[in-house]
């Protein structure tokens, strides 16, 4: 199986297998999206008491960031944001009761499915609707994120975009002329075991999960990702079949301004990674042999150091968009790219929008409980080469 090369701005097939973020638009910034559109101020009162179940009884549920775990003004851009497509189609979506659900009892479904990770019949009983009323929604609000939240998962665009992105790197623990850290996490589900087809699922800790590739700036957000690679294959494998790594072995990513770090040695822009990809020219690794020299472990403790972005990143979405977090039952593996690809928008437009509900979530690092680190022994002479110039420079024994 392949993946799908690249995500074009308009609905894609349900039986696309991969979501492989690779060319996108070249602005993240809200504006560049939509403004955001003033809600009735009224809504929550009122949708708040048709709360019911185990949540109407927690002390939290009249409290909006409780029960979806973003603030109102994040949640109206998000309403604004997906109007346009989710209103366009007519429906005839209703509670139990018949009334017909507004843009913001829709949105707020959708986002409590996608936060809490709740049954479809939980969340039916939670806010007095069908479950089927709840799957469609919650479908439709991904379709409409895929089309309208793009602009919010990008590679940067410009020179002084990037050069910001590196020197924030940098500032870390001073590794020079990085520009992003490459991470991969496993969405664990529970599959029909007789079934021989769910096989290549089947991954080496006796899991069945599906891989979520991610490349991280400084800020946790993800600025690459590629969903839907079986969890069976190796990280290095999933890295070699993924649209970043073509583009970035054709020169059109990581191909900006060089570091000149002594006379005649230049360090060209990469990425960091941990010791499950190969060592490349574009992307770093940590030193794996035994016995290391004083200036390796130097090199590997401020590798991990600043790749740890991508680990907190990877430990947030999951945190945050429960909904792939522990292990999802039977679920379609069609469309679960798709809704991992809008947790992704999701993780980043809070960052964009500088969310409040995120100073109060703890950073943690730990996002693939129960998976050992994988070693690839795969290495490109000149990336070990220039590497070892990295490592001398860091340690200031670089001649000038």
């Amino acid at each position: 199986m392949g993946p799908i090369r690249g995500f074009k701005r308009r609905k894609k097939a349900a039986d696309k297998k991969v979501v492989d973020q690779n060319v996108l638009p070249s602005s993240a910034t809200v504006a560049s999206c939509l403004g955001t559109q003033p809600q009735p101020l009224d809504w929550w009162d009122e949708f708040s008491k048709r709360i019911s179940g185990p949540l109407s009884q927690s002390k939290d549920s009249k409290n909006f960031e409780s029960v979806f775990r973003i603030s109102r003004k994040t949640f109206n851009y998000i309403c604004s944001l997906v109007k346009e497509d989710m209103m366009a189609r007519q429906s005839s979506f209703t509670d139990i009761n018949g009334k017909p659900l507004s843009l913001n009892d829709q949105v707020a479904v959708a986002l409590r499915r996608l936060s809490s990770g709740e049954s479809l019949s939980i969340i039916g009983d939670t806010f007095g609707m069908n479950q089927s009323t709840v799957s469609q929604i919650t479908w439709r609000f991904v379709e409409a994120m895929e089309e309208r939240g793009l602009c919010h998962l990008n590679w940067p665009s410009t020179e002084s975009e990037m050069e910001q992105i590196k020197s924030k790197f940098e500032k870390i623990r001073g590794l020079p002329n990085c520009c992003g850290a490459i991470d991969i996490t496993h969405v664990v589900m529970t599959l029909p075991t007789m079934d021989p087809s769910n096989n290549v699922w089947f991954d080496r800790e006796k899991n069945y999960s599906m891989i979520l590739q991610a490349v991280v700036d400084p800020e946790m957000r993800f600025r690459d990702v590629i969903a839907g690679w079986p969890g069976s294959l190796s990280d290095a494998v999933v890295l070699r079949n993924s649209g970043f790594f073509r583009l970035s072995e054709e020169g059109k990513r990581l191909n900006g301004k060089k570091l000149n770090i002594s006379e005649g040695t230049e360090v060209r822009e990469y990425l960091i990674g941990d010791a499950g990809f190969p060592l490349l020219p574009w992307l770093f690794t940590p030193y794996q042999e035994k016995g290391l020299l004083d200036l390796q472990t130097e090199f590997n403790k401020r590798h991990a150091a600043t790749r740890m972005v991508a680990q907190m990143a990877l430990a947030r979405l999951k945190e945050m968009w429960r909904i792939i977090h522990g292990v999802m039952w039977m679920p379609d593996k069609n469309r679960l790219p798709r809704i991992v690809l809008v947790c992704c928008l999701l993780h980043n437009i809070l960052i964009d929008l500088e969310d409040e509900v995120l100073d109060d979530m703890s950073l943690s690092h730990h996002h693939d409980t129960g998976y050992r680190r994988q070693n690839c022994e795969s290495l490109d002479q000149s990336a070990s080469i220039m590497r070892d110039q990295l490592s001398l420079y860091l340690t200031g024994k670089l001649p000038p």
